[in-house]
């Protein structure tokens, strides 16, 4: 009975020392860390590429690169040269007589430069690099400012181009106001005709976008430099 107790003993003590059994623990991998980029962060962005109300599409794919790094808690979350990609969600195209230009985009992929992809929920927040288009509303829809008043100013110049040639051709203020009047009636078809501006970001626009929703990043792969 001693003896057998005795080799019990022994093989639990040797299988708490068992090289191989603790060489097979260690193995076991540490849950990866996780870092978040938090809902309403704004990462500045370069398009890489024109995007034009005049010939894009639904569903047409938008690229981007981040021109500033993004730190929370003194780690860097997304560094420069990550890219972005987005999709056209609607463009409209401006109206003959109303109705300005329109484009939405929304942004959905995140490259890091390690190919690490995490997918993500991106709308525009401003446009700090484009001189006549602007964001409207919260969603990131683009308009192109109003033209109505470069309209305006081209039926009254025709107007006026109608008056001097009228009083020229008749001799007289009565020709002067004919001629206006047809100056004018041109000019008002020329607006009819023609549409308005279309939004047009070249490539290179500078661009911010807001992250509608917090972000879960595997830190292991993020390079720290």
């Amino acid at each position: 009975m001693r003896i057998m107790l005795c080799l019990l003993l022994s093989a639990m003590v040797w299988a708490q020392n068992d090289p191989g059994k603790a060489a097979a623990s260690s193995t076991i991998p540490a849950p990866a860390a996780t870092l978040v980029i938090p809902a309403g962060t704004k990462v500045p962005l370069a398009l890489q590429h024109a995007v034009s109300t005049k010939g894009a599409r639904e569903g047409d794919s938008v690229y981007a690169k981040t021109t500033f790094p993004i730190a929370v808690n003194d780690r860097v979350l997304v560094p420069v040269g990550t890219y972005v990609q987005g999709k056209i969600s609607r463009v409209e195209r401006g109206g003959h007589v109303k109705g300005r230009a329109e484009v939405l985009i929304h942004f959905t992929t995140m490259v890091y430069p390690s190919g690490y992809t995490v997918m993500l929920p991106g709308a525009l927040d401003s446009l700090p690099g484009a001189e006549r288009s602007s964001v409207k509303d919260s969603e990131g829809t683009i308009q192109e400012d109003s033209d109505t008043g470069k309209k305006a100013e081209k039926t009254a110049e025709t107007a006026g181009t109608g008056a001097a040639i009228g009083g020229i051709s008749a001799g007289s203020w009565k020709g002067a106001g004919i001629g206006a009047g047809a100056g004018a009636a041109v000019g008002t078809a020329i607006g009819f005709f023609k549409r308005g501006n279309d939004v047009r970001l070249e490539a290179g626009t500078t661009v911010e976008m807001v992250i509608q929703r917090e972000v879960p990043l595997d830190a292991s792969r993020i390079a720290r430099n």
